[in-house]
């Protein structure tokens, strides 16, 4: 083969190379375009499953602050709407750990009034190389009862410090006047008061506390009003009479309620001890029972000082005492009605009050009825449920209750 022709054989054989080269080419192209583009997803996988299992509130963040994932408790909370951080402070937080890679914590206060404030503990770190997780528990709750505690704990070293003062300076006194019977008999007398009261604070510390821890009651019994109301009226009587308060009893007989007896009739005492204390001398207070519904109502009316409109929601706080001027002279702890509250939470009951300031108050403790059911041992056959009472209404129950008291 002449030389010429090898050259033209070798032409065209490159020619169809090349042009299946190109062919092949476009056939590639066109493959790879009907492929759909997968991007790497920003949010690990798995993330996203984590987040909806967590209680706490969680939110991921891209390098522009703006939010890829977040669980709903960060939409409860507030702090993200849409795409976007609400927070400043944590928006500030989430920036500077993206800076420097550094693991942050700290505590965060949201809004902007007291009822709808929150507090909140934010930890922040870094997702991979691109992304931010915050972690934002809400600690409201924690801190409020750690605010009460505090106070709690403040409130009693002030009411125990007070007797305790009082019994150690009437014990100097009663050492100095060693030559004075009568000096001595005084402020032994005195002494015996002051101790008195404080065992009494003590022991409605303990008992407060008992029923703060919400525990089931053990053991409970049928109780007999009859014979707690009698209980409360008799533990008052020598109160009443140095002021001559007359004590009145009243309403239906024979009820009984399912609980503690002990925890039930302190509950009353507390009830008829105050209605006592700051009632006027020559007064009345009345004490009655009645059967509504399912439910069994005590009531205690006295014709005492009143409560201040303003007072209303407060008087049932520990320690709280509408009139703290008089508290010395009433021998009151200010934890009676506490413990009347929680003692109505305890048995599925309530307590409200009615009062105007000068003309008296009317307390009504409501507790379910005992079911009839009862086995041999006064045990009920079956389980006790517990009944949430029907608000009462003040005005009229009040003005019934008036027009015995007064006559």
């Amino acid at each position: 083969m002449d030389p010429t022709t090898q050259a033209a054989l070798a032409a065209v054989i490159g020619a169809i190379i090349a042009g299946g080269s190109v062919l092949a080419w476009h056939i590639s192209d066109r493959q790879q375009s009907r492929l759909p583009q997968v991007e790497e997803p920003l949010v690990p996988p798995g993330v996203a499953a984590v987040l909806s299992v967590l209680r706490s509130s969680a939110v991921v963040v891209d390098p522009d602050d703006l939010v890829l994932k977040a669980s709903a408790p960060a939409y409860a909370l507030g702090l993200v709407r849409g795409s976007e951080v609400l927070v400043d402070d944590l928006t500030t937080l989430i920036r500077q750990v993206r800076r420097d890679g550094q693991i942050r914590e700290t505590e965060l206060h949201l809004g902007a009034d007291s009822a709808t404030a929150r507090t909140v503990i934010a930890r922040v770190a870094p997702l991979g190389s691109r992304l931010v997780l915050a972690l934002v528990e809400d600690r409201t709750r924690e801190k409020r009862v750690e605010a009460v505690r505090r106070d709690f704990v403040a409130n009693v070293s002030h009411e125990l410090k007070t007797p305790v003062g009082a019994i150690r300076l009437l014990a100097e006194a009663v050492t100095e006047a060693a030559d004075d019977p009568e000096a001595v008999e005084r402020f032994a007398s005195r002494m015996l008061t002051e101790s008195d009261r404080l065992t009494t604070l003590v022991q409605q510390i303990i008992e407060l506390s008992r029923l703060q821890g919400d525990d089931p009651l053990e053991a409970p019994v049928s109780v007999s009003l009859d014979d707690v109301v009698a209980a409360a009226v008799d533990t008052s009587t020598i109160d009443a009479g140095a002021k001559r308060i007359t004590l009145v009893t009243t309403g239906d007989h024979e009820l009984h309620v399912f609980g503690s007896l002990d925890q039930i009739s302190a509950a009353v005492s507390n009830l008829v001890a105050n209605a006592v204390a700051y009632s006027d001398e020559g007064s009345r207070v009345l004490v009655s029972t009645k059967a509504l519904g399912d439910t069994a109502q005590i009531s205690v009316v006295d014709q005492g000082i009143g409560i201040p409109a303003r007072e209303i929601d407060r008087i049932f706080e520990r320690f709280y005492r509408v009139d703290p001027a008089r508290h010395r002279s009433t021998g009151g702890t200010g934890l009676g009605l506490s413990i009347v509250k929680h003692v109505a939470a305890t048995h599925g009951g309530d307590v409200n009050v009615w009062s105007v300031e000068g003309q008296g108050s009317t307390f009504t403790l409501t507790l379910p009825l005992q079911p009839h059911a009862l086995d041999g041992d006064g045990e009920p056959s079956g389980p006790v449920p517990m009944i949430a009472p029907p608000r009462r209404t003040p005005s009229t129950t009040h003005a019934e209750e008036q027009q015995e008291i007064t006559r």
